[in-house]
């Protein structure tokens, strides 16, 4: 029997894990493919999927024993054995993965350009999260950044579209919380794209605010108990990348109605999720990737079109990636991990903020 690991957490408490095992050597079944996951990022957004497991649904990606979750992953894997035409063994491709050694697909509407999976479990979850994109050569020296940053950086671009749709709701200023955060500091840089944009402010933890005024991408950066250096007569729109409850309530309480709208994001500062509740100003309101991925999909004049869509996207990545890896001042460094034990302090550290803002993890049994 060849042997295959899973990382699991304990979904009640995500700080618990463990490794199950599982056998590898079985055939696939008809229509079928087996993969064997090659490396894979990992950053504050999979915490994001474990925090928001069960209400988003994250964890019926890649089913688990009662009370664990496998976090899902994006990365890179091989085929090792296919029982479906148009693939074959050898081939490699991006997209989402369990955090395993291995994984078993049903590809459909397989192209050159890849495939969705069409397993029965994954038929109503949102469709981005199915598709998987044949490996480029030409790519394969960029890998870890891929991993890292482009999932991030397609939510950042449709948050930043959302905000260009709605005229940024009347806000004069952008405040964004995490700001050293991938996403956050991608959505940055999607909004300064757009000529006229407002004022973008950066909220974030003493230690990374060096890091987060380094990127040249907000106009001001100020440390969570800084708000109050703010004015308060500012029109202001909040995204907030943390889901911290309290820092949320004083966002709330600075402005109160000259608050414009309160976007909810992710959940970086996880231990410090609360209801939005009866708060003074907007309603928070959960932003979604997938379902605006799905409105600016649609035929012209509603949306994009896909392919219209898909091109935008790509054009703001390629400029982004360029900025991201600039040899004198990159953004983001890769850093590789392998093995369990590696696997298992790279998610404490990345459950407890305690990866450096400029590193890229990069990891494999």
């Amino acid at each position: 029997m060849t042997t295959g690991h899973t990382f699991l957490v304990q979904r009640s408490d995500l700080s618990t894990t463990r490794i199950d095992s599982f056998d590898t050597s079985l055939s696939p079944a008809a229509g079928e493919v087996h993969l064997r996951v090659e490396h894979f990022a990992f950053t504050a957004n999979n915490i994001t999927y474990a925090v928001f497991g069960d209400s988003m649904h994250y964890w019926r990606f890649f089913p688990a024993a009662d009370g664990w979750g496998c976090i899902p992953v994006w990365g890179f894997a091989v085929v090792e054995a296919s029982a479906c035409d148009g693939i074959a063994a050898g081939e490699r491709f991006y997209g989402y993965w369990p955090m395993a050694t291995h994984a078993a697909l049903r590809p459909a509407s397989v192209s050159g350009h890849g495939f969705t999976d069409a397993s029965a479990h994954r038929a109503d979850l949102p469709a981005i999260y199915n598709r998987y994109q044949r490996a480029l050569p030409m790519e394969a020296e960029r890998e870890g950044e891929i991993a890292v940053l482009r999932p991030l950086f397609a939510t950042a671009w449709l948050i930043a579209d959302f905000m260009r749709q709605e005229n940024d709701f009347g806000a004069a200023t952008m405040l964004l919380s995490s700001a050293s955060s991938k996403t956050a500091y991608a959505t940055a840089f999607c909004l300064k794209q757009r000529p006229g944009v407002s004022c973008i402010v950066g909220a974030t933890s003493p230690s990374r605010r060096a890091f987060a005024s380094s990127l040249g991408l907000y106009d001001d950066v100020i440390d969570y108990d800084a708000l109050a250096s703010l004015s308060s007569a500012e029109p202001t729109l909040y995204i907030d990348f943390a889901g911290d409850a309290a820092f949320r309530r004083t966002v709330h309480t600075h402005w109160r109605d000259r608050l414009t709208y309160s976007c909810s994001v992710g959940g970086t500062h996880h231990a410090a999720l609360g209801s939005g509740g009866g708060l003074p100003g907007p309603k928070p309101q959960l932003f979604f990737a997938p379902a605006q991925l799905h409105k600016r999909s649609a035929p012209p004049p509603q949306g994009l079109g896909r392919a219209g869509l898909l091109a935008q996207i790509d054009s703001a990545w390629t400029a982004f990636l360029v900025r991201a890896t600039a040899s004198a001042t990159p953004w983001l460094t890769i850093e590789s991990r392998r093995g369990a034990e590696a696997m298992r302090a790279a998610y404490l550290e990345t459950l407890h903020g305690q990866v450096d803002a400029s590193r890229g993890l990069m990891l494999s049994f």
